[in-house]
């Protein structure tokens, strides 16, 4: 059984556009804003230094990216799942439960994650949110 956090969505949050609301899983260096890499498998492209990588789940192979990682954006999991725990270790701030976040955000996305409130922002290029 898998146990998984909701929480309530402020009438504020409602009215933003782009904004993508999950679990808050770890605070890391607090808000981090990083272009959004998309990854099916750790082994299909390079993450680099400071962008957000953006899985459905991660398990041990994926553990040498998150040194990269500017921050953790994850479909599945919860606090104990494997990408939770190695960005808490890291200090990377992390937001997970965000059903089809690797179709919603795409590769190059300048994204705005919190990892203690459980949002991540599409940003476009001019600044205003998507």
């Amino acid at each position: 059984k898998i146990i998984r956090g909701k929480r309530e969505i402020t009438e504020e949050e409602k009215k933003k556009e782009g904004l993508l609301i999950g679990d808050p899983i770890s605070p890391g260096a607090g808000i981090v804003r990083g272009r959004a890499k998309v990854l099916m498998d750790p082994y299909e492209k390079p993450l680099e230094a400071g962008e957000i990588l953006v899985a459905r789940f991660t398990e041990p192979s994926w553990t040498p990216l998150f040194i990269s990682a500017g921050g953790v954006l994850m479909e599945v999991g919860g606090p104990m799942q494997h990408g939770a725990i190695i960005a808490r270790e890291y200090g990377i701030p992390c937001v997970s439960g965000i059903d089809n976040a690797t179709k919603l955000v795409k590769d190059g996305d300048l994204l705005e994650l919190d990892g203690s409130a459980g949002t991540v922002q599409i940003i476009r290029d001019n600044g205003d949110t998507a």
